[in-house]
């Protein structure tokens, strides 16, 4: 907990909001998709869907591909206290639709289903087609039932370990506007599926990666990816880095505070 408050005050010393952005594209990014306060029809369905789950009190056993958690201490857990504590918050989750609707995502890439709160966002806009990954069956089959209940029928959900499903992706040629990173919160399983994942995408996608200032590795893992030539523009919201690929942009790398 010191290394991400030492992390927050350093990130507030180098963020900004909107004012001072000399990048169209990320102003307008910032402004109308970012800042946006609309209170949209569809924050309805993922509000509902999440209050679903912490009223939820099943205890399941989950199984842990990744780094582990600070919250839980045994891998028996309450499916609301998942929610609560692993999920995605409601100021998320909105974004993360925000996001999905202002780029105009039609293929998306999930990382981590947990219990689906934030496929739920990328899903609610019916024109996007997402694959979600998650390794956990006992989480996936509560995901699936959510998924079921509010007829969220343009997610397919994959329950396997992440290597065997991105292997399977590349053989089949995907290509994803959008590609949400929530699975495995360390320094080289984080870089490796980046480098695995860079032929699915394309000059308009963008990757977020969760977490990005969760340890000193991912961190470091963030630094290696900003550093990428491929890598065009990033933006660090603290808890969401995003990565974009315009070839025809200067690089460049912002801070901004959500």
């Amino acid at each position: 907990m010191l290394f991400q408050l030492k992390s927050y005050l350093n990130f507030l010393l180098k963020s900004q909001n909107q004012h001072g952005l000399h990048s169209p594209f990320v102003y307008d990014l910032v402004t109308k998709c970012f800042y946006d306060k609309s209170e949209h029809k569809t924050y309805k369905l993922i509000k509902d869907y999440r209050n679903d789950l912490l009223g939820n009190k099943d205890r399941i056993t989950v199984t842990d591909f990744g780094a582990g958690s600070r919250i839980f201490r045994s891998n028996e857990r309450p499916v609301f206290s998942i929610a609560k504590n692993a999920g995605i918050t409601l100021h998320r989750a909105k974004l993360l639709y925000r996001l999905t609707n202002y780029l105009k995502i039609d293929k998306a890439l999930e990382l981590g289903t947990s219990l689906g709160i934030a496929s739920s966002a990328i899903a609610v806009n019916k024109s996007t087609d997402l694959i979600t990954i998650e390794g956990c069956p006992e989480t996936a089959n509560i995901a699936k039932q959510q998924f079921e209940k509010y007829q969220l029928n343009n997610i397919t959900l994959r329950v396997n370990e992440f290597e065997a499903e991105l292997n399977r992706l590349i053989r089949e040629h995907h290509k994803f506007d959008l590609i949400y990173f929530d699975g495995n919160h360390q320094k080289q399983a984080t870089l490796d599926y980046f480098e695995k994942l860079l032929p699915t995408a394309h000059n308009d996608s963008v990757f977020i990666f969760d977490d990005i200032h969760w340890s000193a590795g991912m961190e470091e893992a963030w630094e290696e990816i900003k550093r990428h030539p491929k890598v065009k523009v990033t933006i660090d919201t603290f808890q969401w880095g995003f990565v974009f690929f315009r070839q025809e942009q200067v690089k460049q790398h912002f801070c901004i505070r959500l």
